[in-house]
């Protein structure tokens, strides 16, 4: 496993490299100037370039770029133009809202994803596969913040059984919290839950025609066990990688799904920085959302490793 690791520093280290310049030039090339929203109403020439000399925004970009990265380093994520505070303590901030979200949402497509996967792929009757099949497919092609809006007028106006708007952290009121994160976190797992279900149902009918469960077959064991020890079992590979990289898009789905449900999150934090040009806070959270994909994808590969005997980590080239 320490070699498997040391094989990734490489590749990761390009990747956070590459992505932390995209980060870096992405939020500048959007129309707009941070100085000018500072400079406030009517503002002359002579505001907007002191604002832009203040804040280090007429250097050269390499250099700004070099300062950011070198401060990033040293723990320090930078100083907000526009709330004037730390990058860092801003994202502390918000930063439980979003994990609440993303995990609770992350465990629901695992559990809704399995379930229907797994009933897909192993039904033999024509007319349950095929609602099944028709239920993910629409759970796929529906997005989420459809998805978010009819759960809001269904739940929350007509029956008004659960909150839509706001939130109560779970660590205060476990109850109450529920209640605030059960609509975000379904309208968010829903489609990453019906393309999950998808590829266990494919992968269930692959493994099914495998030689071992043949011969399992016709040593007499029963279709259930066949299912659960044999083609359930092998089938989790592809589920795995799945759900790692669905983690991405339940981060870049929560930025939709926290302005629908007025949550406080990161999601909500990435919206208004956008909507004030706010590069400082804007670069930091595109590069975390990378950081925390690549993170995930190695956690992936080694929990599949971990199911598949045949796979050797340190034995890949």
């Amino acid at each position: 496993m320490i070699r498997f690791l040391m094989r990734k520093v490489p590749s990761v280290s390009f990747v956070l490299f590459a992505s932390s310049i995209v980060a870096f030039a992405l939020p500048r090339l959007a129309p707009g100037d941070v100085a000018v929203t500072l400079a406030g109403a009517d503002p002359t020439a002579a505001n907007i370039s002191a604002i832009r000399q203040q804040l280090g925004l007429d250097r050269p970009l390499p250099v700004q770029y070099w300062d950011w990265i070198s401060g990033l380093f040293h723990g320090d994520l930078g100083q907000s133009y526009l709330l004037h505070r730390s990058v860092s303590s801003l994202i502390g901030d918000r930063l439980g809202s979003t994990f609440e979200l993303a995990v609770f949402a992350t465990l629901l497509v695992v559990l809704i994803g399995t379930a229907l996967g797994v009933l897909a792929g192993s039904t033999r009757r024509w007319c349950a596969r095929a609602t099944l099949d028709l239920g993910n497919s629409v759970l796929v092609a529906v997005p989420s913040f459809l998805t978010a809006l009819a759960m809001i007028l269904v739940f929350g106006v007509y029956n008004r059984w659960l909150p839509v708007s706001g939130e109560v952290s779970v660590l205060h009121d476990p109850a109450i919290g529920i209640q605030y994160l059960v609509l975000p976190a379904v309208a968010l797992a829903l489609s990453p839950a019906g393309g999950l279900a998808r590829l266990v149902q494919t992968e269930m009918a692959r493994v099914r025609n495998e030689d071992y469960v043949d011969l399992a077959l016709a040593k007499g064991a029963s279709p259930k066990r066949i299912t659960l020890r044999h083609v359930l079992r092998n089938s989790f590979g592809t589920a795995v990688v799945a759900i790692g990289l669905e983690i991405g898009t339940l981060l870049a789905g929560a930025v939709v799904i926290e302005s629908v449900f007025n949550r406080n999150g990161l999601g909500h934090l990435a919206v208004s920085s956008v909507q004030t040009r706010d590069f400082t806070v804007l670069q930091v959270l595109i590069l975390g959302v990378v950081c925390v994909a690549v993170i995930c994808q190695i956690l992936t590969e080694l929990i599949l490793a971990a199911l598949d005997p045949k796979i050797r980590l340190g034995d890949q080239s």
